[in-house]
């Protein structure tokens, strides 16, 4: 168990495999790096380092009472890739994961970061607003922190339905998924899943996007019911230099795992071109 203990005490879970040009996995919520294990094993299997960490409060990580915000998140990153003195690395990120990779990037990562890959990920801003009207309404965040507060047992079982779309008519329903969701959930921290939940949803990330000079990959299923693909994907790719965007009719949120094959492919592609 490889665990970094960071400048202010806290310890980061991190697991380290293979050799080649790095390849560094960011988790969504409430998650842990076992979520990456259909994307770790196969670009293993390419030849590539791959490295997955347990963000702070999340999984096997220290349980903190402080830092459950996206610049924390970030400057937790950067220890990382520093002590693995990581260089050329492409850094992906799923859902809270993508806001995590592209604000590390532009605040610490620059030098150290080829290529990026943002998927069905939360930027630029997921909260309804005056700016953002097209945004979820702040309602939806409400209720995801009082379930995480008080029903969470219950909550990281309703929640896998509509995150890999299996309450989608004729969907394939694998329990074994359901209950892997579960598992990395209840390993963390009611205190970091509840505060994270205003880090993914009120961070925004527009300014993020646009300094951004780096080629990025945006992946984002059009039938996302967690993070809508037009408020989310669309205008994250417009926003980069060096964007480039792919939509899945009919995928849901956690693509990732539900269709890996399609999506190790085309991050293989970006990644080699």
């Amino acid at each position: 168990m490889s665990l970094l203990k960071l400048r202010d005490g806290a310890e980061l879970y991190y697991k380290d495999l293979g050799e080649g040009q790095p390849i560094v996995f960011h988790h969504g919520w409430p998650l842990s790096a076992d979520d990456w294990d259909a994307q770790m094993i196969f670009f293993l299997q390419k030849g590539y380092r791959v490295i997955a960490h347990d963000r702070r409060g999340h999984g096997r990580s220290s349980q903190t009472t402080k830092g459950h915000e996206m610049e924390t998140y970030a400057a937790d990153v950067a220890e990382l890739t520093e002590f693995l003195d990581l260089k050329d690395a492409i850094h992906i990120g799923h859902s809270t994961g993508g806001g995590e990779v592209i604000h590390y990037v532009n605040k610490h990562g620059r030098d150290r970061t080829a290529k990026a890959v943002l998927i069905s990920a939360v930027p630029p801003i997921m909260v309804q607003s005056e700016n953002n009207p097209d945004g979820v309404p702040i309602s939806v965040f409400d209720n995801i922190r009082e379930q995480t507060l008080n029903n969470r047992n219950q909550f990281y079982i309703d929640i896998t339905f509509p995150f890999y779309g299996y309450n989608r008519e004729g969907a394939d329903v694998k329990e074994g998924i359901q209950r892997n969701w579960w598992r990395m959930g209840m390993m963390g921290s009611i205190l970091a899943h509840y505060e994270c939940v205003k880090a993914f949803s009120e961070t925004d990330f527009t300014e993020d996007l646009k300094a951004v000079d780096i080629p990025v990959l945006v992946l984002h299923g059009e039938d996302d019911q967690i993070v809508p693909y037009q408020n989310a994907g669309v205008k994250s790719a417009k926003l980069l230099k060096n964007g480039k965007l792919i939509t899945y009719p009919g995928f849901p949120h956690g693509m990732p795992t539900t269709e890996a094959a399609t999506i190790n492919k085309d991050i293989l592609e970006f990644i080699q071109s």
